[in-house]
Formats: structure tokens, sequence, C-alpha cells
């Protein structure tokens, strides 16, 4: 579960402040979709950026589980970053050099004090997740040779190497064709439930929001609007 409870987020502005997130609260439970919504320069992704323990906010609490990331030092929020959150970034930001599967499988390597006795386990689930997003059979393939939507599948998959209990996922169809985008819209909601990850996605397709759990939406930053998750 990841909760926010009363985030603001302020970044400097001259001799004033421009509040990114204002007093936000919300709560996105496991193996639930929660979108967030609003209109550019809104507060989506600063929102997410605190949610990824990225950004520290001015004040509130971020919760994951039951661990305040906001009382955490710089080492500790990373090792909960690496251990608990998996991040979609928006530009999928492959390794040019590395094949699907080392794409995964390296982030095994990333901080990790054991990486060495757990490669052949890291392998093992690199194999699982290109299955399970449906490119096992491109598992040797770099992105120059991929399509914008399998590069986009292959960012999925890496961010739930680490098996995460909460996913963010920042706008991964604003590339795509609505054919596409409809389709990783429909693999993030099945990897959601199949991994129970409490999942928050901001989007700006509002076609997709009905197949969300729950929406929220912003404006300048507060929270104008929330649809309760479906039964």
């Amino acid at each position: 579960m990841i909760r926010l409870n009363n985030v603001t987020l302020t970044f400097p502005d001259g001799d004033s402040h421009i509040t990114a997130v204002d007093h936000v609260s919300l709560t996105a439970h496991p193996g639930t979709v929660t979108g967030i919504t609003g209109p550019s320069g809104s507060g989506k992704s600063s929102l997410l950026a605190v949610a990824a323990t990225l950004i520290r906010p001015d004040s509130g609490q971020v919760f994951i589980d039951d661990v305040d990331a906001t009382t955490l030092d710089a080492r500790e929020a990373t090792d909960l970053r690496r251990d608990t959150i998996g991040i979609v970034f928006q530009q999928s930001n492959l390794l040019p050099s590395l094949t699907a599967h080392e794409q995964l499988s390296v982030m095994n390597e990333l901080g990790s004090k054991h990486s060495k006795r757990t490669r052949s386990l890291a392998a093992t689930r690199a194999d699982e997740l290109l299955d399970a997003v449906g490119l096992g059979d491109q598992r040797g393939k770099r992105p120059h040779q991929l399509s914008g939507g399998q590069r986009q599948r292959i960012n999925i998959a890496r961010a739930l190497m680490n098996e995460p209990r909460v996913l963010l996922v920042d706008e991964p169809t604003s590339a795509l064709d609505q054919e596409r985008g409809a389709s990783i819209i429909e693999l993030i909601l099945n990897l959601t439930d199949q991994m129970n990850t409490a999942t928050l996605l901001v989007t700006h397709d509002l076609v997709h929001l009905p197949r969300m759990h729950g929406v929220v939406q912003l404006v300048d930053g507060k929270l104008s609007q929330a649809t309760p998750a479906a039964a």
C-alpha cells in the first residue's frame, strides 16, 4: 500500500515559491490502479516524484506500507526505493547496448549486497517477466530492434524486477498510438492484479480512466476530484 497524507511540495521561484503539490492526500491499495490526471503543469509528475521518494516534500507523510519515507535519510530512502518501489518513467531510457533480457537482469547489480549470489534467480525472473509482457521471444534484441510499444513493455517489466509492493507509472502511453496505448494500460492492469502491487498511474489520456480502480484529478497542485475505487 502507498498512502500520501497531506503532502505539500514547493519549488523556489526568485524571491517566492511555487506550490507544485498542495496538501494532497490519497491512498492506493494492493491490486489496484489509481489514475492521476489533470491539465499540464498541475503537479502530476511532482506528486509521483514525491511518492517515489525522489523528492522530499515540504510537509506531509508518504507511507510505503508502514514506513514513513519522509523520515528516512538519503541512503535509507534509496534502499526503500530499490527494494519496494517500481518506477516506469515516461521515456523507456533503455540502455542501447543491452538486450531485452539484459535490461532486466542488470537491475540485480544495482546496489544489492549479494548480487553475485542472486544472478541466477535474477535471470530466471527476467525470463518470467519478459514472458509476462509478451516479449519472451524478443529477449535477445536490443532497443533499436524493437518498436516503441515493445520498449515500453520492457520498461514496465524492468520496474517489476524487484517485486515491488508499489508501482509508479508516468504517462506510459504518451508516445504511443491509441491501439498500442490501450494494450499498455491493459498490461499494467493485469500485472497489478497478478503481482498485487499498489499502482499510481499518471496519464493525460482520458479514454483509459474508466478502466482504473480509482481516479484523482489535480488542478494547480490541489486534489479537485476523486472517484472511489470500483467495487
